[in-house]
């Protein structure tokens, strides 16, 4: 495969190890790293000073070339976590070392690990043998945390067991998703304490991190949001009704996997509390997961399943929204909530949760939960339904929201990405906010 190693005295390489699948219908992750290589990639190459290859994994090895200092490489995985989660969610490796990989990285200047699994800890195995080798500059490694990957691992543990758990006291007193849990998070806490530098995405992380690599070493990795995509548009509200949501009702919008990791059949069920109670509200999900034929037993023509969907057609959808509901506690930044706030929505979210960070006035531009229960979501939504006056301001101070406080995805690049890399590469400690 023709990937050629950056020449000496040349721009710092930088390798970022994306360790899922890359469709068009990818998760939050791999879509934050695709506007970080377009940012790049529209960038003059000697005003970047960085050669980055986003690695990832395909169905075959191939290279697609962004810029002549960016481009996306493709592995295959060698233990695909596809059989496993049928196909409706992100498709990561599950091997504990990628050979190919393995072969590639030498080549680069920093290994930057977002994930915890068959790249990350190739890249903490090669670290460690380059420290046993005496090696004087070991390759710069850094880290970023994008998903709460204990937290995720024991959601999909308990939707696998399912009423296996009930069948059996004894399975249920071991409690077998939270130990699964518990070795998720001690393996993600030997790859992120192996860095030289921890990239968090909200202030609520910090502490946690620099419990474990040392508060000089953990920075702030922010997201950025293209205003041009996501913005207001009455317009397209009609684009809804052509795909089957009927005009009349709220729209309540939910964008995500439809799985136990994001609690979507909570939000369901206040949906259908809410409708019992004469609440004209409608939900429209845009996602793809085991979920949704439960979704549609729960509220039958009350619910629009949409699938999976493209960035464009998923602006679209927002756009012509009235309510996004996003009840997951494993987010940790939720970048589709700044999305729809850039549309003009009100957001309803689970308090205590990173996702918070995105409101600057809660109350004001969006709602916060106090319990994660159906009465509580049903009584939130439905003070928006019921107050269609509230529902629009409080959209507009949304919008307002993420104009003035969020940056572009090439400012993130340059405020938050550029510095923690050469300083991995220098080994200078990165300040950061």
């Amino acid at each position: 495969m023709p990937v050629q190693p950056t020449a000496p005295g040349g721009p710092l390489s930088v390798a970022v190890l994306i360790e899922l699948v890359r469709t068009p219908l990818a998760g939050g992750q791999v879509k934050c790293w695709e506007h970080f290589a377009d940012a790049a990639a529209g960038t003059d190459p000697d005003r970047l000073g960085v050669d980055l290859t986003l690695y990832v994994l395909g169905d075959r090895p191939r290279v697609e070339e962004l810029s002549r200092a960016v481009r996306f490489v493709a592995l295959r995985p060698v233990l695909s976590t596809a059989p496993l989660n049928r196909g409706d969610g992100d498709v990561s490796d599950l091997a504990p070392h990628h050979p190919a990989l393995a072969r590639l990285l030498p080549r680069h200047d920093v290994w930057h690990v977002t994930h915890t699994l068959a790249f990350a800890s190739t890249a903490a195995r090669l670290r460690r043998r380059e420290r046993r080798a005496g090696r004087p500059r070991p390759t710069g490694l850094v880290g970023s945390v994008h998903t709460d990957m204990p937290a995720l691992t024991e959601a999909y543990v308990r939707r696998m067991l399912g009423a296996r758990l009930d069948r059996h006291p004894a399975l249920r007193a071991l409690d077998p998703a939270a130990r699964c849990a518990a070795l998720m998070r001690r393996r993600r806490d030997r790859v992120l304490a192996a860095c030289d530098h921890v990239l968090v995405a909200t202030p609520s992380q910090e502490p946690e991190m620099a419990a474990l690599v040392g508060g000089e070493r953990v920075s702030r990795l922010g997201r950025g949001l293209d205003l041009g995509l996501f913005r207001p548009d009455p317009d397209a509200r009609a684009e809804l009704a052509a795909l089957g949501v009927p005009p009349g009702p709220t729209a309540v919008v939910f964008a995500g996997r439809v799985d136990a990791s994001k609690n979507v059949l909570l939000l369901a069920a206040a949906v259908r509390r809410l409708r019992a109670r004469g609440g004209d509200a409608h939900l429209v999900v845009a996602g793809a997961g085991p979920d949704t034929e439960r979704i549609a037993a729960l509220l039958g023509p009350g619910a629009t399943l949409l699938g999976a969907l493209p960035q464009e057609r998923l602006a679209r959808v927002l756009a012509g929204g009235d309510i996004f509901a996003l009840p997951s506690r494993t987010e940790t930044i939720g970048n589709v909530v700044g999305e729809a706030m850039a549309c003009g929505l009100p957001v309803v979210l689970p308090a205590g949760t990173p996702t918070n960070h995105w409101l600057a006035e809660p109350g004001g531009d969006g709602l916060l939960v106090p319990d994660d229960t159906e009465e509580a979501w049903a009584a939130a939504l439905g003070l928006l339904v019921d107050r269609p006056d509230l529902r629009a301001a409080m959209g507009e101070r949304a919008a307002a929201t993420v104009r003035a406080r969020h940056r572009t995805w090439g400012r993130v690049l340059t405020d938050d990405l550029l510095p923690v890399w050469r300083g991995a590469a220098a080994r200078t400690p990165v300040t950061g906010g």
